[in-house]
């Protein structure tokens, strides 16, 4: 595939360096800025490398991918404000759809597995059904929640999407999943199926969980909030699924989904961010860990899927401490304050502040649960009582940009061609 720059231009992409002087980046010109975006897993600065560093496969198919999650972040904009465009089929008790994509783009595609149906054998299919399930069960048996949007909507995955898409994404109303780099030649592998992790599944959905309930802004910090928060429910889903306490979890996001060929365990480690992986050609895990290597960044709508860590290291820190089953403490502190207390632009302090703060009032004031609370934020560089405490700037960042065009330029080759 070769990208020119007209053909950016048509995704509405703009190489860098090409914006008129002045002009501030397309989603901060907007006086109503969307509260819903494309959600996809593989961030776009883990593409970016593969585009320059990859194999003229692996450079195609990691432009192609991008390029498709601008298209497809567009068509989510434009639902924005016409929620009865946006609605799925409710129902009574769990109900999930798994249709099949058949490698095109039309959505939701043919139904393949509705529920209680029997296994099919295709394992895109399967564990998409079955992680779907998973997720669904958490919330509903542990904190009570009727599906994503607390009024019972039907779960829709659709599977098989394109022909080597190397994404995952929550579109608002389904969930939808690539196949990976399963089509190419073994040894230029990089991507396994999107279904083959449970908590990829799940923290996908999770977005769908916000945006029904803080729509936190998918920018600076509150939008590594959102992605945070998506991985801890993620992570916890996989825990449980698994019956595994918090000492015993890895706290890797995204295991599995790598190929042997990659240099690393997942995505992101909540444990220990910035060394999931080091690879040549998806380049270093570029996650901080707290708030005195906070990235300042004018792609990823600012770092969303980069400054997570911060707040990842937090919840595993809290759960750390309280040990047992982190879904049963920590996790509920997260849920309540995602359900009722986050805001659509809170920021991490906003974070620490209102997770202590409950705490103390699931747990009793002074209790361990609140000190473990405490002792999570403090460890990242940020005060319960408001403020951080590194050389972050809480929720203040200079003009992001969320145009991909900044992420592709320079790819290497002419200006004006890719590939």
């Amino acid at each position: 595939m070769t990208v020119s720059t007209a053909g950016m231009r048509s995704a509405g992409m703009r190489p860098a360096g090409m914006r008129p002087a002045g002009m501030r980046p397309a989603y901060m010109r907007s006086a109503c800025m969307p509260q819903h975006h494309v959600h996809c897993f593989i961030p776009p600065h883990m593409l970016k490398e593969i585009a320059e560093r990859g194999s003229p496969a692996q450079r195609d198919r990691a432009l192609k991918t991008l390029l498709v999650s601008e298209q497809l972040r567009g068509q989510r904009e434009a639902l924005t404000g016409l929620p009865g465009l946006a609605t799925r089929a409710l129902a009574v008790g769990k109900q999930r759809n798994v249709y099949d994509a058949e490698n095109g783009s039309t959505l939701p595609g043919r139904l393949v597995r509705a529920e209680d149906a029997a296994a099919t054998g295709d394992l895109a299919v399967d564990e998409a059904y079955d992680g779907s399930g998973a997720t669904y069960d958490l919330y509903h048996d542990v904190y009570e929640r009727n599906s994503i949007d607390n009024a019972g909507m039907r779960l829709d995955s659709s599977v098989h999407y394109q022909q080597g898409y190397d994404n995952a994404f929550w579109d608002g109303q389904q969930m939808v999943y690539g196949d990976g780099d399963e089509d190419l030649p073994e040894t230029e592998r990089l991507f396994n199926r999107f279904t083959i992790a449970l908590d990829i599944i799940a923290h996908e959905l999770t977005h769908g969980v916000t945006q029904y309930e803080a729509k936190l802004a998918y920018w600076d910090q509150s939008g590594a909030l959102n992605e945070s928060i998506s991985d801890v429910f993620g992570s916890l889903v996989r825990q449980r699924a698994l019956g595994q306490t918090a000492a015993e979890a890895d706290w890797i996001i995204g295991a599995g989904l790598f190929t042997p060929r990659v240099n690393g365990v997942g995505i992101r480690s909540m444990k220990a961010p910035g060394t999931a992986y080091d690879d040549p050609v998806l380049g270093k895990d570029p996650q901080p860990a707290h708030m005195r290597d906070y990235k300042q960044v004018d792609y990823d709508n600012g770092g969303v899927h980069i400054n997570s860590g911060i707040p990842n290291h937090a919840f595993y820190v809290v759960a750390r401490e309280l040990g047992g089953n982190a879904w049963e403490k920590a996790g509920r502190i997260w849920y309540v304050a995602l359900r009722d207390r986050l805001e659509a632009r809170s920021d991490f302090a906003a974070a620490a502040r209102i997770t202590h703060s409950l705490a103390g009032e699931l747990f009793g004031a002074g209790s361990l649960e609140q000190q473990a609370v405490r002792t999570g934020w403090t460890e990242v560089g940020i005060s319960v009582e408001g403020g951080d405490t590194g050389n972050g700037k809480a929720g203040c960042l200079g003009a992001p940009a969320a145009a991909l065009a900044t992420l592709l330029w320079p790819l290497g080759g002419p200006r004006g061609q890719v590939g």
